[in-house]
């Protein structure tokens, strides 16, 4: 597959479409004026047709039904500013949703530099089931694109992620960077089904083989976990994305950090990171000193992320790395 994660062209229209990114996000002006200097320009739209709409991942892994139409109805009109003929390929794929049921969960598909793709199943809705744990958060992305530049932390390594939800930067990490042993983890029974079926459908396997990475979907409530299952998971990599947003959780996923840091598991303690979507300074301060309270040293990971999936950059997204 061509690198469709490539900043520019067809390739950023069709690496947006599968994040289903908003709208507004997309070059619509750049490709007006590409339209009107075009000699073929209905080749240029069909071009973004067969890499979006008529792509294989769509016909496998949609985007919603609501999305994809707003999506050709704007690509429609972008069309008809600039070309005379009407292009047939264009009002087929409308109404082919048009007439389509829309679920209650969609796709959203990122593309990894290689061009292959990681495919999520997600609520439409950001809130369902009581949890927000059934949606991709940007913290998430963030720390994916940060563990493509960082595979060496990963490598040949057994990796623990806590509050894993529909899998993104677990599945990356896997796909990308070679551990020998990767287990994704949430508490919410919804989030883990979510989980099982995102791992599965990507390739995973819970068992591996001897030139893949071991994979396994645990249940770990941070309040209750034991010792037990800390030492039979053994990692030596922890990390977490987008899990301090609610104060009332913020001392349970202190004590477990300080637990994984401080127990005599292994020869040395883990590495751990978090990644934070800082929504509410106050909420993200107060994690902050939890940790201090509970003696454990935070650094701030501030060496730049090379961007490799669209999202929304606008909030700031911290990554510390703890330590006891």
């Amino acid at each position: 597959m061509q690198d469709a994660a490539a900043e520019g062209g067809t390739g950023r229209f069709q690496a947006q479409f599968f994040a289903m990114c908003g709208l507004n996000a997309f070059q619509w002006g750049g490709l007006e004026t590409e339209l009107k200097s075009s000699p073929e320009p209905s080749e240029v739209i069909l071009d973004i047709l067969k890499k979006t709409c008529l792509h294989s991942i769509c016909r496998k892994t949609p985007p919603s039904v609501k999305y994809r139409r707003l999506f050709l109805s704007e690509l429609i009109k972008r069309h008809e500013r600039t070309a005379a003929e009407p292009l047939d390929e264009l009002y087929d794929a409308l109404a082919e949703v048009v007439g389509a049921k829309e679920e209650p969960v969609c796709y959203k598909t990122y593309l990894l530099p290689s061009g292959e793709p990681v495919s999520l199943e997600e609520n439409v809705a950001f809130i369902s089931d009581g949890t927000t744990g059934l949606v991709t958060w940007e913290a998430a992305l963030y720390m994916s694109e940060w563990a493509l530049e960082n595979q060496h932390i990963f490598t040949g390594r057994t990796v623990l992620e806590l509050g894993s939800g529909v899998g993104l930067t677990g599945i990356v990490v896997c796909q990308a960077c070679k551990p020998t042993k990767y287990v994704f983890s949430d508490c919410h029974q919804t989030v883990l089904q979510r989980l099982r079926n995102n791992v599965h459908h990507n390739g995973l396997t819970e068992h591996g083989n001897p030139d893949s990475v071991s994979v396994s979907v645990e249940e770990l409530d941070w309040e209750t976990v034991s010792d037990e299952q800390l030492q039979r998971i053994g990692a030596d990599v922890v990390i977490a994305a987008d899990v301090v947003y609610d104060p009332d959780i913020i001392g349970c996923l202190v004590r477990l950090l300080a637990k994984l840091l401080n127990c005599k598991m292994k020869e040395s303690p883990p590495e751990v990171y978090i990644a934070s979507t800082i929504r509410n300074p106050k909420t993200y301060e107060c994690f902050r000193d939890e940790l201090e309270k509970a003696g454990l040293k935070h650094l701030v990971v501030t060496h730049p992320v090379t961007h490799v999936f669209p999202y929304t950059r606008v909030s700031t997204i911290e990554m510390l790395k703890i330590l006891s």
